[in-house]
């Protein structure tokens, strides 16, 4: 490893989990390319289907609490 490279790696331990995830972020994105966004707008698509689907009364919403006690009783057994 370069003086240079270790330097940087010094400064990025020293910084908070925070600017760490949003910096590894950063990298990845230059590294694989803009695979997240794809994902992102994926999934903004995905929900604006289900908002769709509950308001158009197509489907019945579950409350959470409802939701987690469904998969609490499902590992229980």
């Amino acid at each position: 490893m370069s003086p240079g490279v270790a330097e940087i790696e010094a400064k990025i331990r020293s910084l908070s989990l925070e600017d760490k995830t949003e910096l590894l972020r950063a990298l990845i994105v230059e590294l694989d390319g803009s695979a997240e966004d794809d994902v992102e707008r994926a999934w903004l698509i995905e929900a604006q289907r289900r908002y769709r689907e509950v308001r158009e009364g197509k489907v019945q919403a579950v409350p959470g609490e409802g939701v987690f006690e469904n998969i609490r009783a499902r590992l229980k057994q």
